[in-house]
């Protein structure tokens, strides 16, 4: 058992671990362009260096299925967010483009490992009643960190700072993580370890659920990579102006999580993933569809809020389809938005070399009209075996 003390560390710590997944890919979009100036060659050559980081995510989400048959999730904890200090720092003193590679794939893989674990040790620590609460909460921790350090790279960016300064940043925020594991023990279950190494058969509305996570974070990160760019060269945005309309997604996406926090808790999962659906594919359009620079920051704040924390939401919904969900379904939903994040790169370049950055924008929109069609039928099917027993 963990005690209310150690309780509080191991819940932050995992908080922190999505902070730390975020505080990494949400300024991308930001840093991007002076990344490109930094080594002289066009955006669309340089996007595809973060298919390093998001590779490697998938790499360590991959891992996460099997590593912790070897070592428990307190010490792969502190080996990941020590390796991902170590890397971060290395982006600011190292001027090699294969040493920025390198180190982008060692914090995408610790980052991939990390957040399985912060996942799982969620759902080993609360209740059935309170999980999906708690794992609505993380991704608040996620919109924080989109918050904090998408501000924070505009403003070092506008100061023309060296372009991953805001990544130092994460490194702190990950060092956090290593001390509060450090001075914590975690929770463990004998019965979920064994459920997590045997697995089990998983209905249909699963493997639907694992695709649209898929396409939730590929459709997102088409989105938010980029509109800094898309604003720039379309609509001639100042570059601090079109990085602010990304800062205000993540704190649309931080209210909305708080709400969904308390109100899951009243309606449960099942009602509330056909909202977020809809407001996830609806709130998209306007970005595109819409040309003022007035009123992006704030489209852009309301699709954030439309999204209503879609990701645990998803997630959440997914456990309900089997009586005693283990870690290893956890970390297979994981896996799915993962797989999503880690090919966003190289398919937006492809993009928008083939196309233009407006079509990139709709691409991502796209995605989430397909996401929704499947979620919708995991719901439809969850629906009809329940109405079957």
């Amino acid at each position: 058992m963990v005690s209310s003390g150690n309780k509080v560390r191991v819940t932050l710590a995992c908080f922190l671990a999505y902070f730390v997944m975020s505080g990494m890919l949400a300024p991308i979009g930001i840093v991007l362009p002076p990344l490109a100036e930094y080594l002289g060659r066009p955006i669309g050559d340089v996007a595809p260096i973060f298919s390093w980081l998001t590779l490697g995510i998938l790499l360590g989400s991959t891992l996460a299925l099997v590593v912790f048959d070897v070592l428990t999730v307190r010490v792969w904890t502190l080996l990941v967010y020590l390796a991902i200090v170590l890397a971060l720092l290395t982006l600011r003193l190292s001027d090699s483009t294969l040493a920025l590679k390198l180190s982008l794939g060692v914090v995408g893989t610790a980052c991939g490992i990390g957040l399985a674990a912060a996942a799982s040790t969620i759902t080993q620590l609360y209740a059935e009643d309170h999980r999906a609460s708690m794992l609505v909460i993380t991704d608040g921790s996620f919109s924080v960190a989109g918050i904090v350090i998408s501000t924070l790279a505009v403003s070092l960016v506008a100061a023309e700072f060296h372009w991953s300064s805001s990544y130092l940043a994460v490194a702190a925020v990950a060092a956090m993580v290593v001390l509060l594991v450090a001075t914590a023990s975690f929770p463990t279950s004998k019965e979920a370890h064994e459920q997590g190494r045997t697995g089990g058969t998983w209905p249909a509305s699963v493997w639907l659920c694992i695709a649209a996570l898929f396409l939730y974070t590929l459709g997102q990160y088409s989105l938010l990579w980029w509109l800094p760019t898309y604003l720039e060269e379309s609509l001639g945005a100042p570059r601090d102006a079109a990085g602010a309309v990304v800062a205000r997604f993540w704190t649309g996406m931080l209210v909305a999580q708080l709400l969904v926090a308390w109100w899951v808790l009243r309606i449960g999962a099942r009602r509330l993933v056909l909202l977020s659906i809809s407001g996830a594919f609806l709130g998209s359009l306007p970005l595109w569809l819409n040309e003022s620079l007035t009123l992006l920051p704030w489209l852009s704040l309301l699709w954030g809020i439309a999204n209503l924390g879609l990701l645990k939401i998803v997630i959440s919904f997914a456990t309900l389809a089997v009586p005693n969900p283990s870690p290893r379904l956890v970390a297979a939903l994981l896996f799915g938005a993962t797989s999503g994040t880690a090919i966003s790169p190289k398919i937006t370049s492809v993009v928008v070399t083939a196309l233009n950055t407006r079509a990139v924008l709709q691409f991502g929109s796209l995605c989430y009209l397909v996401l929704g069609i499947l979620v919708f039928l995991a719901w439809w099917l969850m629906r009809s075996r329940a109405d079957s027993v």
